[in-house]
C-alpha cells in the first residue's frame, strides 16, 4: 500500500501531524505502492497457495506455504497487509532464503490492521465488516490443518513479525510457548498499552482501512491492551525461555534504503527513531527480569522499511535454525487448550481478545474424573476380616496339653 506524503502539510498543523505521522505513515507495511512481479518468489520454488478454513473467522484464509520439514517459520505481515499476497513474498526473497533449509515457511495472507489478535467486535472498516480472530487461527486452526495435511508440527516453531506484527509475534510466543520457541520483532511496537501508543495505534488503524482500535481491544484501560503488551508480560517470556531476536533501527538512512520521495523516507525515518526507545527499554527490562536467551540489534542506521527487515531475517537464520533443531518439544495440548499460566483476568473475562481458548477450559475438569476410582480402593478392605480366619489356629496350641498326663508314669514307685 502507498505511504502518504507529509511535504504539503501546512505549518500550523505540523505539530499534530508529527504525532500522527508515526502511526499513519510509519506503520505501513511496504514503502512502495506497486511491487514488481520480480519481487515475488521465482518460478520453480515449491510454493503453494493454500485456502485454510477458519471456523472462528467464518471464511477460508489464504496462506502461502513452502514445505521443507516438520518445523516451520511463520512470517507475519505489517499494518497494511494485502489480501493477494504476503508482504514478505512481495518485498523479500524469504522463500528463496529458506529453500532446502530443513524447515517449512508459512505466510498468512491478509489481516490489515488486525495486529494478529482476536478482536472483541467485528472488524468494520471502509471495505465493510469481517471477523478478526487471528490468534485463534494462528494457534489453533492453522496448526491443526497443517499437521493433518502437510505434516507440519504444531510445536517447536518460529514466528517473525514486522512493525504491527513485531509485538504480535512476541505476544504469540508469550501465550503459546510450546508452539513458538523462537520469536522475533522487527521494528515492532513493544509497549502498546502505555502512553500515547493506544491513541497512535487508533489513528493508524483508521488510516489503514478505516478500522477502530476499540473494536479490537476496547478502551485504553481494558485488560486486553496489557494482555497484548510484550513489555508488560516480559516475566512470562523469560519464564518460557523463548529464544527472541529484537531489532530496531534509529531512523538514519543507509544503502538499504531505496530511492524514494522525501515524504516516504521522512516518515520511515521518523517512526523508527521514536520506536527504538521502547525497544531499548524492552531490552533493559528483559535483562533485569533474568532473560538470557535474547539477541538485540540496535544498529547505527535503519529506517522503517523492508530492506532492513529482509536483511535481519537473513542474519537471524542460523540462530533460528539452531533453535528449531533443538531437543524435541513436549507434545502440544489439543487445539483450544489453555496455555499454562494464563492470567486470571483473562480466564474470568472470556471476551478478552486472545482468550478464546478459555471456553475450552470446560474440558479441564475432566481430569477430575479419575477421582471416583479412589473409593474403589476400599473394595479390598473386606479382605481384612479374612485375617481373622487364621485365628482358629490358636486353639490348636492346646493340643500339646495331653502330654501332661505322661507325668503320672512315675507313680507306680509308690508300692515300694
Amino acid at each position: 500500500m502507498c505511504v502518504r506524503k507529509v511535504s504539503r502539510i501546512r505549518p500550523r498543523r505540523v505539530a499534530a501531524v508529527t504525532l500522527l505521522a508515526a502511526a499513519l505513515l510509519g506503520l505501513a507495511s511496504a514503502p512502495s505502492c506497486t511491487p514488481t512481479s520480480a519481487a515475488f518468489s521465482r518460478k520453480g520454488l515449491p510454493v503453494e497457495y493454500l485456502e485454510v478454513p477458519s471456523p472462528a473467522m467464518g471464511r477460508d484464509i489464504k496462506v502461502e506455504f513452502q514445505g521443507g520439514g516438520p518445523q516451520a517459520l511463520y512470517l507475519l505481515d505489517g499494518l497494511r497487509a494485502q489480501d493477494d499476497n504476503s508482504g514478505w513474498d512481495i518485498n523479500t526473497a524469504a522463500f528463496e532464503w529458506f529453500y532446502q533449509s530443513g524447515i517449512s515457511v508459512i505466510m498468512p495472507v491478509g489481516g490489515q490492521s488486525s495486529f494478529y489478535t482476536d478482536w472483541y467486535k467485528p472488524a468494520c472498516g471502509s471495505a465493510g465488516c469481517q471477523t478478526y480472530k487471528w490468534e485463534t487461527f494462528l494457534t489453533q486452526e492453522l496448526p491443526s490443518w497443517l499437521a493433518a495435511n502437510r505434516t507440519v508440527s504444531a510445536v517447536g516453531n518460529a514466528v517473525v513479525g514486522l512493525s504491527m506484527a513485531g509485538g504480535a509475534a512476541l505476544t504469540l510466543a508469550i501465550w503459546h510457548p510450546a508452539q513458538f520457541v523462537f520469536a522475533s520483532s522487527l521494528s515492532g511496537f513493544l509497549n502498546p498499552s502505555q502512553g500515547l501508543w493506544p491513541t497512535m495505534i487508533g489513528f493508524a488503524m483508521k488510516d489503514a482501512g478505516g478500522y477502530t482500535a476499540t473494536d479490537m481491544w476496547g478502551t485504553a484501560n481494558d485488560p486486553a491492551w496489557r494482555r497484548n503488551d510484550p513489555m508488560v508480560n516480559i516475566g512470562r517470556l523469560v519464564a518460557n525461555n523463548t529464544a527472541i531476536w529484537v531489532y530496531c533501527g534509529n531512523g538514519t538512512l543507509s544503502d538499504l534504503d531505496g530511492a524514494g520521495d522525501f515524504g516516504t523516507q521522512y516518515s520511515a525515518q521518523f517512526l523508527e527513531n521514536i520506536t527504538v526507545k521502547t525497544n531499548k527499554e524492552f531490552q533493559q527490562k528483559y535483562l533485569a527480569a533474568g532473560g538470557h536467551n535474547g539477541v538485540f540489534k540496535f544498529p547505527a542506521s535503519g529506517t522503517h522499511s523492508w530492506g532492513y527487515w529482509g536483511s535481519q531475517l537473513q542474519e537471524m537464520k542460523p540462530d533460528l535454525l539452531r533453535v528449531l533443531a533443538g531437543p524435541p518439544q513436549p507434545a502440544a495440548p489439543p487445539p483450544g487448550a489453555p496455555q499454562p499460566g494464563v492470567p486470571a483476568p483473562v480466564a474470568q473475562q472470556p471476551g478478552v481478545p486472545g482468550a478464546v481458548p478459555a471456553p475450552n477450559t470446560v474440558g479441564v475438569p475432566q481430569a477430575v474424573v479419575p477421582q471416583p476410582a479412589v473409593p474403589q480402593a476400599v473394595v479390598p478392605q473386606p479382605v481384612v476380616p479374612q485375617a481373622v480366619i487364621p485365628q482358629p489356629v490358636v486353639p490348636q496350641a492346646v493340643a500339646p496339653q495331653p502330654v501332661v498326663p505322661q507325668a503320672v508314669v512315675p507313680q507306680p514307685v509308690a508300692p515300694r
